[in-house]
């Protein structure tokens, strides 16, 4: 990595407290030391019921013992050398109550000790355990007995034919699907990348119904094979056993031990911004009172964000802080500090307003103990100096920390890369009950527009996230990137803002359950075995109700999302799906994520707010509902930020709908009291429904009468209480309001006359097949291929249009007439693209189909992605003296004709190769990528590469050519001492050429690649 030079010594002695952090019990997984003389436990020599709920085994010299504390979790401890020692005391496992009834007998080889729901069996000879369910359903068996060397204990377990693995706390790139076949590393790493484990957990469930916690500070390797084998590194034996009908109730169980998610406030799942504002060598001079300016723009834009960290950089400190902490206020956000300097001055902080901790293991100490008791104390801290609830982020978590704080993935390069493999991430983390783990958004590094806007759209249904300044080579907030990135981050950071309710039911459930928001497939679908594999490995739900397929590619598609057994619409056009099914070609533009609605979900909104404080007492309620069969959801409220929910201070309001399963049939929407009280609960309110039916109810029925018809949106709109159904919707969506009501009475809405989601007649809905990779030239009549696919009903009066931005142009609506059930007609519509367009901007395009079928007018969207494209090149023409589509640098922008230099534009110097000067080139710093257009008029392409002198001798690179998405050719990996590589490459025809430098050795230190003389060799 390589750092502005004010920052390279500060950053040079935070990496070696970090690096002394990772010394003592916690540091990395160590090899076995050779000739390391295994042992494994011998016959039982001694058995005794100690009291009710404890039973003490001998094997010679070593001790074993059985602790029940539940009927269905339980302790297993073994001593090799007859001592029993804990190191973790009293730090993770919590008091728990009294323990179970229990008993046991002797079973002529085995020793059986049980309880009213598992009986565990100890072996005699060897001692070997093995676990099953009152009614003798095998959970789990040791195939030969707690083994030790002179470096670990391991236990070694027969695995299911089918059986999956799960947890290990936050395995960066994987953990939603099954861990089967893999071995997992648990403990510190300080990898934050893909493959680390910056948040272990030493816990791991299985599908065969059974959860294993090893409690122990040590490191560990758990190897899920045949045989399953698990050690840490330490010489003694410690596991709690947890058995359940289900993963949840395993989770459930383990966090009843180690302790409950914590409920964090509700500006806690509002998006944070971070970032250094005293002294910012990487941003000249600034003081803390300037985060206010920033905060000003959040609000200038009309973005939400609820929390600022005003001293995130190493050496930052604050003045200031209360002024800081009030002007905050004013703007609706909250203050939050980095613990850089450790915990002693918290309480003040606290004082001048900081309700956020965001903590470094480094400051707070060697190994997982220290930052475990540095989550509770920064947690105490705010919560014994304020009303505040407490509330922390950390990297480097262990076991018990989900009781504290959000989990933090740590320093992180935006890219495609990083959104794909942080997808797998946290709802694997949520299988280890860790119920808040989230990464920056676009990372603390590099990035772009396009990552930046792709990485936001899918942390938004995450509960906490936020956006990190100061380290990029410049800053990283939502609105930075002009037009059309900021209405699209705006879009999705309202989108979070507007489910604050539904989000906020998910914490406090995840505080009753353990079990987050952010789950994988296979958490809600065990019997799917798809859901299990890799298959549904990019995608996740978001409770229940919501399913979210990323795009973490450069693309306008998105294929391979899988939806499991049920309906499923798509949130943005309204169109259904029936699971089990993969969809491939989902169009996908820019401001398009993937996002899938379960049929039968109802979900609760507070519609219009930028902030949770822009609610008042009269504020709506709004319910969004996709009827199916019998369904519920019960929200949760309290005051979102004091701890008074801990004395009882809380509301729960049921809301059941009744819907046929299928096709046309009445709706009924029964919304029950709000049972509860706390400080600021409204007694009365309005409610909006919008209730996704495809096809208009005849009438609408609110109890005590009827609700009024509205024809247009304008009248809806102007009216305190009545309908409207809008056919261009989503597919058609039936908007309900009522005025204020009181919220301690139920009330019911009933739709005569209406459908289950999808509709009166199912897939009568006609489809529309829109291009991927649509390209638009500037100035000039460009055809757009279109199909429009009957669905199982005719339809007629087919016409199509394309809506584009209003400076584009659009040729006249395309007129279909009549389409037959089932088959496709296909025409083209002309695109004008404005002649001053910027190429580096995607453009979304709305397709719209508007017919008639099974007897009422529907319409139908399709949104697809073009961009612009300047004219080809008609003769040879330098690379730099082209108009480059993209330009990314890993450190300092791209540069035309000079080196990369320093950090800031236009600080290179001439392009110096072994001595050799050239007039004409592209400087950049690795990982760099730059898109041109050669539109297949370019024969060939040449320069010369190597790293510029500037550097003096260090760096190491690879350059390479991509046309069309395959590598043309890759350099030999390249240093500061290597002399220029000659560069000669076909292009046959290309129309996208990508040159890229990519780091070779992980450092980035000394990267500055240099295209010399590049030269696209074309003709008209």
């Amino acid at each position: 990595m390589r750092t502005p030079r004010g920052l390279r010594v500060a950053l040079a002695g935070a990496l070696l407290g970090l690096a002394a952090a990772v010394t003592g019990p916690a540091g990395p997984v160590q090899a076995a030391a050779p000739g390391a003389t295994a042992h494994t436990v011998g016959d039982v020599t001694g058995f005794e019921a100690e009291n009710g709920a404890v039973y003490a085994l001998r094997a010679g010299d070593a001790a074993a013992r059985v602790s029940f504390v539940t009927a269905d979790t339980f302790r297993i401890e073994l001593a090799p050398d007859g001592t029993f020692t804990d190191p973790t005391g009293d730090d993770i496992v919590l008091p728990q109550g009294r323990p179970p009834a229990t008993h046991w007998r002797e079973r002529g080889d085995a020793y059986e000790m049980s309880t009213s729901k598992v009986t565990l069996r100890a072996y005699k000879a060897p001692l070997r355990f093995e676990l099953r369910r009152h009614d003798g359903t095998l959970l789990w068996s040791e195939t030969k007995g707690l083994t030790w060397d002179g470096t670990q204990t391991t236990q070694t377990l027969g695995r299911g034919a089918h059986e999956q693995f799960y947890g290990a706390g936050e395995q960066n790139g994987s953990g939603n699907t099954s861990q089967r076949g893999r071995t997992l590393e648990v403990g510190v790493d300080y990898d934050w990348d893909e493959g680390g484990h910056p948040n272990s957990v030493p816990f791991y469930l299985s599908s065969g119904g059974y959860g294993v916690y090893r409690n122990t500070y040590a490191p560990g390797t758990y190897s899920f094979g045949d045989p399953v084998t698990t050690s840490e590194k330490e010489q003694r034996f410690d596991a709690y056993y947890f058995a359940g009908d289900s993963a949840k109730d395993v989770i459930g169980e383990y966090t009843a031990l180690t302790g409950k998610p914590f409920l964090p406030p509700v500006y806690g799942l509002e998006t944070g911004d971070s970032d250094c504002y005293l002294h910012n060598a990487n941003r000249g001079e600034r003081h803390t009172l300037d985060a206010l300016k920033v905060a000003d723009e959040y609000r200038e834009h009309d973005m939400p964000n609820g929390w600022m960290l005003v001293n995130d950089g190493y050496g930052c400190g604050y003045e200031d802080l209360a002024k800081a902490g009030d002007g905050l206020a004013q703007r609706d956000m909250k203050m939050g500090l980095w613990t850089e300097d450790g915990l002693d001055e918290l309480a003040d902080q606290v004082k001048a307003g900081q309700r956020v901790a965001k903590l470094d293991v480094a400051w707070v100490g060697d190994g997982y103990k220290f930052a475990l008791d540095g989550c509770k104390q920064a947690y105490r801290g705010i919560e014994d100096n304020s009303d505040a609830r407490g509330f922390t982020w950390a990297p480097e978590s262990w076991a018990g920390a989900q009781r504290c704080g959000v989990q933090w993935s740590g320093d992180q390069s935006g890219s495609w890369d990083y959104v794909r493999w942080q997808i797998p991430t946290y709802a694997g983390a949520t299988m280890s009950g860790l119920a808040y783990t989230t990464g920056d958004i676009d990372g603390i590094f590099g990035g772009s527009p396009k990552t930046y806007v792709r990485d936001l759209e899918w942390k938004s249904f995450l509960p906490a996230v936020m956006t990190m300044d100061g380290w990029a080579d410049s800053d990283k907030q939502p609105f930075r990137y002009g037009e059309p990135y900021t209405s699209i981050n705006r879009k999705y950071l309202k989108l979070k803002e507007s489910l604050l309710p539904y989000m906020y039911t998910y914490a406090e459930q995840a505080h009753r359950t353990g079990v987050g928001a952010v789950r994988p497939l296979a958490l809600e679908y065990p019997e799917d075995p798809v859901a299990a594999s890799d298959a549904a490995k990019y995608e996740f739900l978001t409770g229940e109700d919501f399913l979210v397929a990323p795009v973490y590619q450069d693309s306008d598609t998105r294929d391979g999302i899988y939806l499991p057994k049920g309906t499923w619409t798509d949130y943005w056009s309204g169109r259904t799906y029936q699971g089990p099914t993969t969809v491939d070609g989902y169009r996908a533009p820019l401001d398009t994520l993937p996002l899938f609605v379960k049929g039968g979900a109802t979900v609760p909104m507070w519609p219009g707010i930028t902030s949770y404080r822009d609610r008042g007492p009269d504020s709506p309620l709004a319910w969004d509902v996709y009827p199916q069969g019998d369904s519920s959801f019960t929200l949760y409220e309290d005051d979102g930020v004091t701890r008074a929910h801990r004395d009882g201070s809380s509301a729960r309001q049921k809301v059941t709908v009744r819907a046929p399963r299928s096709g046309a049939g009445d709706v009924r929407i029964d919304v029950g009291a709000s049972v509860g009280h706390f400080v600021g609960k409204q007694a009365r309110r309005p409610y909006e429904f919008t209730v996704h039916t495809q096809d208009a109810p005849r009438t609408v029925g609110l109890t005590g009468g009827h609700l009024r018809h509205l024809a247009t949106e304008a009248a809806f709109d102007a009216a305190r209480e009545g309908w409207w159904y809008d056919a261009g919707d989503r597919g058609g969506v039936v908007h309900v309001k009522t005025a204020d009501r009181p919220t301690d009475r139920p009330f019911s809405l009933l739709l005569h006359g209406a459908a289950a989601v999808g509709g009166r007649h199912p897939g009568a809905a006609v489809t529309v097949g829109a291009p991927s990779g649509q390209e638009t030239a500037r100035g000039q009549a460009t055809p757009v291929a279109l199909s429009v696919a009957g669905g199982t009903r005719d339809a007629t009066g087919v016409t199509l249009d394309l809506t584009a931005p209003a400076d584009w142009k659009v040729s006249a609506p395309a007129r279909l007439g009549r389409i037959a059930a089932g088959a496709t007609a296909r025409t083209h519509l002309d695109l004008t693209a404005p002649k001053d367009a910027d190429p580096a901007d995607p453009v979304t395009v709305t397709a719209t189909v508007r017919y008639r079928s099974a007897g009422a007018a529907r319409t139908t969207t399709q949104r697809f992605e073009t961009r612009v494209v300047p004219a080809a090149p008609t003769a040879d023409t330098p690379a730099s003296d082209m108009e480059w589509l993209t330009a990314k640098g890993g450190y300092g922008p791209v540069e035309r004709d000079t080196s990369n230099g320093e950090s800031a534009a236009g600080d290179g110097h001439p392009i110096t190769l072994a001595g050799k000067t050239y007039a004409k080139g592209i400087g950049a710093h690795a990982d760099s990528d730059v898109e041109v257009y050669t539109g297949g008029a370019c024969r060939s392409f040449t320069a010369d590469v190597g790293i510029d002198d500037e550097i003096d001798g260090y760096g190491k690179v690879a350059f390479s050519l991509e046309a069309d998405g395959r590598t043309l050719w890759t350099s030999p990996e390249v240093t500061g001492a290597s002399a220029p590589v000659a560069v000669d490459v076909p292009l046959a025809g290309a129309r996208h050429v990508h040159l890229k430098i990519t780091d070779t050795d992980g450092s980035r230190s000394g990267d500055h690649g240099d295209w010399a003389d590049p030269v696209f060799h074309c003709s008209a």
